[in-house]
């Protein structure tokens, strides 16, 4: 064995050896492979080698772009056969919400460039003659996809990466990983040790135990999936003799399973609910092609589906039933990117479509590790996006959830009831009695939303046909057993109220709790410099000051945002997204100096925050506070300690609303009391709790951007339109990058436009943009109806032609095309009168 390397990859299935080969490819030739038993001995065996394009998540989404194509380039490479069928694939709709599903999806793929056929069941028919087409309202298809042979696939990426220099070391067992002073990795193996710069953990099954070596929870467990490969039938056979056509990947969402022909049978591959875990700690030492027991009694009720819709499959006898672990995550998405906490340690982990996700992972986590990021916007499966409460409890209930969910809708207002509530804050169970309708982020409990009292959705409304297997759309009951809120790709029935709440900010004033705020206290006498170093605008000279500040990547992209106060000297203040705690706090960590002059404390727990936000809220918070509230005294960005009746606060004179107002960040033990405060005092006001959907409406009218949509590391910093929020003056990351591609010549601006004609849907990002001869310009980022305009609003992303004001475009919305006009940024209140007010 090697005593040295560049890269230690450790497990040998396909996701594994793809990121051999792609490290090779880039150019790290002296990158090793480490395999306890044989390649492909783990999960990737038993796959059944699909490759869906289709997924609803951006990054996922171009990761299996990636791998199709590539595959395809792979064979001709290195002149093995990876048993490619070009079959393409057809997704089957019986239901108006799940063709809402399908056209949501399609803008997502055009502006990919991943290509989707729309068809009506009279030409599924012709496709798939086996296939009965009653009760369908049509199907998509990808003609660019299919299936792969998963062993095959493996061999050829091992024989690439072979070819390019890189070692593959079969039967040998990682014992330990540990790093040593000098940042090296020392991975000890039952055939001697290597030291390696960069690890790679691409262990499937073995997860959890891998993470253990290194002192980090890896949140995957797997879970159980079951396929049925049957006897040939006659017709496939008859069709194979007159050289037909294979007929494509088959899948009825509505009930739950895909179908795809194998050796003149069929395979059938159900998703049910009640598929446990497995694995939790994690296989034996000896596993090795392993399968579990069978049990067909969980998979009849779409066994059954299957035969209505293809009565072959009935007709025919079970060759096999494999029973394998595929490994999870709690959003069913995987995990790729660097693994929190650690220098130089990499996961390409819970792959639960590793054969479609495989090339495309290798090939970003490869950029990344080479080059320093990578080129797809990763924050869809970034590590990070899961925090310490993903112990294995949270994970067994949610992954189960995941995969008991994969082919049910999902809703983009869509929250999952598993493993909830996890984390609350102090005034939930007030909160719950006034109403609020709440989601999940980051394990906590916001509110998206509240209820009247005593509403509920009328029963008519529920369901969407009791012959779907995935019918559910609409939120679990409320204790009571009153169902609040349908699931919608439109305007759902919450619609109205949201404008209620919204429109009482607008009117009086409203509060939000949004404690899930990520907080991290930045100290010490190197603070301000270092701060200053790495944030793109400067920090406010001036203590009390408030401003908006960003970290680029190193192209010049965004990787996050923070606002930043001095709340003492030499102790600053940073808040950012909840969803984003653990990946903006690990970048803060991997950037901060290592000679003691700055120290980083993480105080999201310790921290409660209330936005009290309308024209009047500076008179319910005179009646609470002693410190003066006029603009002369505390004007707009700026912040104050002041006290909130007996308890304190830290006034931070900012929202997201766009609305006079106050953030309050104050301990979270004295929440309860300052809320029953805050209604008390605002009551004569018409004070009334306001939600996150309601907040999201009202920055969409204020062009506020967000992370993941329109701020991303594909994006210029200027093409995110922050340029008040940039000294290009002085020295950051990414400036002279950032700087030269300006000069250059953008590829992209944001913008924000007026949709019109639309009356029961609206944008909601991801949507295609085109001008008025046809041709694709852009993307939506963000959508929404404006209650205080009165315009359903998108922002988008445009190429630079199209974005000046007045220019007359068109957005594709679940399929139909509706007019938009680029309008001036902030369509409500551009000169920021209410929030100076």
């Amino acid at each position: 064995m090697k005593a040295n390397a560049r890269a230690v990859v450790i497990g040998g299935g396909v996701v594994g050896v793809s990121t051999l080969y792609h490290l090779a490819k880039k150019g790290w030739s002296d990158s090793v492979l480490i395999e306890r038993k044989e390649l492909t001995s783990g999960s990737t065996w038993h796959a059944a080698g699909l490759l869906p394009l289709f997924n609803l998540s951006y990054s996922v989404g171009q990761l299996h772009k990636y791998s199709v194509r590539f595959y395809e380039e792979l064979q001709a490479e290195t002149g093995m056969n990876v048993g490619f069928a070009k079959v393409s694939n057809i997704r089957l709709a019986r239901t108006r919400d799940r063709w809402d599903e399908y056209m949501y999806y399609a803008g997502i793929a055009e502006t990919i460039g991943v290509r989707v056929n729309i068809l009506t069941p009279e030409q599924v028919k012709e496709v798939w003659p086996l296939c009965e087409t009653d009760g369908l309202l049509g199907a998509i298809q990808h003609p660019d996809d299919g299936y792969i042979q998963p062993a095959d696939l493996t061999q050829a990426l091992a024989k690439g990466a072979r070819d390019r220099g890189a070692t593959i070391y079969r039967h040998t067992a990682v014992t330990a990983i540990e790093q040593q002073q000098d940042g090296m990795w020392k991975v000890t193996t039952d055939k001697g040790e290597i030291t390696a710069e960069h690890v790679i953990s691409c262990t499937g099954s073995f997860a959890r135990k891998t993470g253990e070596m290194v002192g980090i929870n890896i949140p995957v467990i797997p879970v159980e999936h079951q396929y049925i490969v049957t006897e040939p039938h006659p017709a496939i056979q008859e069709r194979r003799r007159q050289g037909l056509p294979e007929m494509g990947v088959l899948r009825e969402s509505d009930s739950a399973w895909y179908m795809r022909e194998e050796a003149g049978g069929l395979i059938l591959g159900p998703y049910e609910v009640g598929a446990p875990v497995c694995y939790v700690d994690g296989p034996s030492a000896e596993s090795e092609y392993e399968l579990f027991q069978e049990d067909l009694d969980r998979l009849m009720p779409h066994i059954e589906a299957a035969i209505v819709r293809v009565p072959a499959f009935g007709e025919v006898g079970i060759k096999k039933v494999y029973n394998g672990a595929i490994a999870y995550t709690p959003d069913g998405n995987p995990i790729v990117g660097p693994a929190p906490g650690l220098k130089n340690f990499w996961l390409n982990e819970g792959h639960s479509f590793g054969i479609t996700a495989a090339g495309g992972a290798g090939w970003q986590l490869a950029e990344w590790i080479v080059d320093g990021d990578s080129t797809v916007d990763l924050m869809g499966v970034d590590p990070r996006r899961f925090g310490p409460y993903a112990t294995e409890g949270y994970l067994i209930a949610k992954n189960e959830e995941a995969y008991a969910n994969v082919f049910t809708m999902h809703y983009p207002d869509e929250e999952r009831a598993a493993a909830r509530p996890l984390k609350s804050t102090p005034i939930y169970d007030r909160l719950k009695k006034l109403g609020g309708v709440f989601g999940s982020v980051y394990g906590w409990e916001r509110a998206n939303w509240y209820a009247p009292e005593g509403y509920e959705v009328p029963k008519d409304q529920l369901g969407v046909g009791a012959d779907v297997i995935t019918s559910h759309n609409h939120a679990p009951p409320l204790d009571d057993g009153r169902i609040v809120e349908k699931w919608s790709f439109r305007r759902s029935n919450y619609f109205e109220h949201v404008g209620n709440e919204v429109q009482n900010v607008h009117g009086n004033v409203g509060v939000l709790d949004m404690s899930p705020f990520a907080k991290m206290e930045v100290s010490g006498p190197g603070a301000r410099v270092w701060l200053d170093s790495i944030l793109a605008n400067a920090i406010p000279k001036k203590r009390g000051r408030i401003a908006l500040c960003h970290v680029l990547t190193p192209a010049g992209g965004v990787r996050a945002e923070f606002t930043v106060y001095e709340w003492a000297p030499n102790r600053f203040y940073l808040v950012s997204a909840g969803g984003l705690e653990a990946h903006d706090h690990d970048l803060l960590q991997r950037l901060a100096p290592t000679d003691g002059s700055v120290h980083l404390q993480p105080i999201t727990q310790n921290y409660g925050v209330l936005v009290l936000a309308g024209p009047k809220s500076r008179d319910v918070l005179k009646k609470l506070t002693r410190t003066s509230l006029e603009n002369k005294d505390f004007p707009w960005l700026t912040a104050k300690q002041i006290s909130v009746g007996i308890a304190t606060a830290h006034a931070l004179r900012v929202n997201f609303v766009g609305e006079l107002g106050w953030e309050l960040h104050h301990p979270i033990e004295m929440q309860a009391y300052i809320f029953d405060r805050l209604m008390e005092a605002g009551a004569e006001f018409g004070i009334k709790p306001f939600g996150i959907r309601a907040m999201s409406a009202m920055a969409v009218e204020k062009s506020y951007r967000n992370m993941g949509r329109e701020l991303s590391i594909e994006y210029n910093a200027y093409e995110s339109a922050l340029d008040r929020f940039i000294r290009p003056e002085k020295p950051f990351i990414g400036r002279d990058a950032m700087l030269a591609y300006k000069e250059k010549g953008l590829r992209w601006n944001l913008v924000t436009l007026v949709v019109e004609g639309n009356s029961d849907v609206d944008a909601r990002g991801s949507e295609a943009i085109y001008d008025e001869a046809g041709e694709l310009v852009g993307r939506a980022t963000s959508g929404g109806y404006g209650w205080r305009v009165g315009k359903s609003l998108a922002l988008a992303m445009v190429k630079p032609g199209q974005s000046e004001v007045g220019t007359r475009l068109k957005i594709k919305i679940l399929g139909d095309l509706y007019d938009a006009t680029v309008v001036p940024e902030s369509p409500y209140d551009a000169d920021n009168a209410a929030l100076r007010a």
